[in-house]
Order: structure tokens, then C-alpha cells, then sequence
């Protein structure tokens, strides 16, 4: 018994070891993408009117999502749309970087589009996640119910058949 609880222990140490390694890795590997995305939220003017109207319309997308939530059609509808604004994101970026000089104080819209596809196209793409996962429980909850209406007719039918 004692030597069980010897390997066991030995093999407890080497699997803590593995885990203090893999996470220094981690913690090492994610320290430069973690630089980046602090110069990247830094490098913004965050008050700039259009981007504050850009959050302001973000935030009215999730309160419109949170509010509508029970109206499946009326979320499929704003699923769409989500994904016509994602569709539609290089082509807003193309345009909006050729008259940046009207709206903002600096350029932010790349050839690449980086900024644009985390300030629009990534917000979009996390409301049309949250609809289809909305939309998959009332899905699920339909089922649930047509199954239990299914199963009292049939319990019904029963009790005729008995009398």
C-alpha cells in the first residue's frame, strides 16, 4: 500500500510540474499579444464623436437583442443584419478610409482592416453568436414543449381506448 501511495504522489508532482510549465509557457507566449492589444487600445482617441456614436450603436444592438429576446422572427431579422454589416465591413473600410478626413482626427482604417473588423465587424459577429444561441434554446424549449403536448394527446387517446 505504501508504494502505491508513493507513485501516486510521484505522479502527482509530475503532473503539478507539467502544468507550472505549461502555464509559465502560456503566461510567456501571451505576454507580447497582451503588449499589442494594450498599444492598440491606447492608440485610440476614444472620444472622438464617431466612435462613441459606434459603441452608442453597439450597445443599442444588445439592448435590442436582450429586449426581443423571446421574439425569435423579429432576432432572426437582427441576425441578418448582423451578418449583412459583417459582410458589408471591407467595403465600409474602403470608404471610410478614402473621407477619414471628415469624421475623425487620424487615420484608422487600414488596407488590411484590423481596426474596423475589431470596432465593427467583431461586436457584429458576437450579436449574431448570442441570436443563435438565443435562438437554439428557444428551439430547444419548443421541443420540449411539442414533445409533453405530444405525449398527454397520446395519453389521451389512452384513456378513450380504456373506456
Amino acid at each position: 500500500m505504501e508504494e502505491i501511495r508513493s507513485v501516486m504522489e510521484e505522479h502527482m508532482n509530475q503532473v503539478a510540474d507539467l502544468i507550472q510549465k505549461f502555464s509559465g509557457e502560456l503566461r510567456s507566449g501571451f505576454g507580447p499579444a497582451y503588449d499589442h492589444f494594450i498599444g492598440f487600445f491606447h492608440a485610440i482617441d476614444w472620444k472622438e464623436p464617431w466612435l462613441m456614436g459606434l459603441l452608442g450603436f453597439h450597445f443599442l444592438l444588445l439592448l435590442t437583442f436582450i429586449l426581443t429576446r423571446k421574439h425569435v422572427n423579429f432576432q432572426m431579422g437582427l441576425f441578418l443584419l448582423a451578418l449583412c454589416g459583417v459582410y458589408l465591413a471591407e467595403r465600409l473600410n474602403r470608404f471610410l478610409s478614402n473621407h477619414w478626413q471628415s469624421f475623425a482626427t487620424q487615420n484608422y482604417f487600414d488596407p488590411l482592416g484590423l481596426f474596423f473588423s475589431v470596432l465593427w465587424s467583431g461586436p457584429l459577429l458576437i450579436l449574431a453568436m448570442l441570436i443563435l444561441i438565443n435562438t437554439l434554446f428557444s428551439l430547444c424549449q419548443l421541443i420540449v414543449r411539442w414533445k409533453r403536448a405530444e405525449l398527454r394527446h397520446r395519453a389521451r387517446i389512452a384513456e378513450k381506448k380504456a373506456e
